[in-house]
């Protein structure tokens, strides 16, 4: 009875902040429910259709489509009134909120739209891949070596927009029927092209170390996380060595699917705001408000699950420590990145201290080949060009068609 009653309280409070997002987004859009003073024409898209809690998967976009914007007009199709109200205070592009499919078929009749974008595998995405005229394209919003990233709904969209070579090795070892050489594109990581603004840290000699779980999973398969199984011990290992300071970062969706993760989270962060308070200099940090990718220039060295943190982080060539999966369902199949990135397991994280001294002074030597083969040409600005002319590719292909 409690648990349908707490059930029940949820739906309420959903419909509820459903209402008031709905309300203040009254007097932000214009008659067409855009971005007031967007421009009328668009030839790229983004489809969204998710909650707040999901929007740092199109945040990471952003700079990416900022300069594809500098060749066709992007915007973005947000169908969440809480999710709309975010981007419009963020996001750099044209927002439309487009609550009801037959907003979206209004925009799709008036556009002369050749290219859709996909963030991630909402389910709501099929109302928009019903659209035969554009090029549907999945990008993600990382790459990893989580199972996730080789899934078979992946043969819904025209083109996967894909990394490098490792990615297309993932795919063809885990499809059947799917013409990797044909539907997979590989374009770098653009987001490692964009320079973020990062918090002022003191360069006082200690070495920074960036702890960035991902979270718990919505289904065995997928229970990557560390937070529970390595967290508490790791962070305290860490915090006992004043060498260290400590940067936590966890997932935005911590919690979501098991409240007992998310509590683990907050008592790792708690941890760590306590060793602040122990001492003040060691300038610790609880990193949940910036955008990820300062990290990469700025800190010494990072410990993630698998993950796209990890696949991020490797193309820095720092010190790079990988949690293995406490649970067994997750299968794990050796890949480029593990051989030569070490690895510790949830009974081991204590001894995160010798692990990490290990790679500070004995880094694995092959990373370079790795990095290429996971990204291709990683030299400044060099994904962006690739993203923006494979989009320019399929815009100018879906020019010519007429249904």
């Amino acid at each position: 009875m409690l648990d349908s009653l707490k059930a029940v309280l949820v739906i309420v409070m959903q419909g509820y902040r459903r209402r008031q997002a709905t309300r203040r987004l009254a007097g932000r859009l214009d008659a067409s429910g855009m971005t007031p003073g967007s421009p009328t024409d668009y030839r790229c898209a983004v489809y969204f259709s998710d909650d707040p809690v999901n929007a740092y998967q199109i945040r990471q976009w952003y700079a990416p489509l900022v300069a594809l914007s500098k060749v066709h007009p992007v915007v973005v199709l947000s169908r969440v009134p809480d999710t709309t109200n975010i981007l419009l205070d963020e996001c750099p592009l044209p927002v439309l909120h487009a609550p009801r499919i037959g907003d979206v078929e209004s925009f799709m009749e008036r556009q002369d739209v050749g290219l859709v974008l996909y963030v991630n595998q909402n389910l709501r995405n099929f109302q928009m891949i019903r659209f035969a005229r554009p090029a549907h394209v999945f990008v993600s919003h990382g790459e990893s070596d989580k199972s996730y990233m080789a899934s078979n709904q992946l043969k819904a969209y025209d083109r996967v927009f894909v990394a490098g070579r490792a990615a297309v090795e993932r795919l063809e070892g885990s499809l059947v029927d799917f013409d990797v050489a044909a539907r997979a594109v590989l374009i770098g990581r653009p987001q490692t092209d964009t320079a973020y603004e990062a918090p002022d840290l003191p360069m006082d000699g200690r070495t920074t170390v960036l702890y960035a779980p991902t979270w718990e999973g919505d289904r065995p398969s997928m229970r990557y996380g560390s937070v529970s199984s390595h967290g508490p011990r790791l962070v305290e290992a860490l915090l006992a060595d004043r060498r260290f300071r400590v940067v936590y970062r966890p997932h935005p969706r911590s919690g979501v699917f098991d409240p007992a993760y998310g509590h683990d989270s907050e008592r790792i962060a708690a941890m760590v705001e306590a060793a602040n308070r122990a001492d003040p200099e060691a300038r610790h940090l609880v990193d949940v408000d910036t955008a990820f990718g300062w990290h990469l220039g700025r800190l010494d060295a990072c410990i993630s699950d698998v993950s796209a943190v990890a696949l991020d982080w490797v193309s820095t060539g720092k010190p790079l420590v990988l949690t293995t999966p406490a649970d067994p369902s997750v299968e794990v199949e050796p890949t480029p990145l593990s051989t030569v990135v070490p690895s510790i397991a949830a009974a081991e994280s204590g001894d995160v201290v010798a692990v990490l001294d290990r790679e500070m002074t004995s880094p694995h030597p092959g990373t370079a080949e790795v990095i290429e083969h996971y990204f291709g040409d990683t030299s400044p600005g060099a994904a962006t060009r690739r993203f923006v002319e494979a989009c320019d590719v399929l815009v100018r292909e879906r020019s010519t068609v007429r249904l």
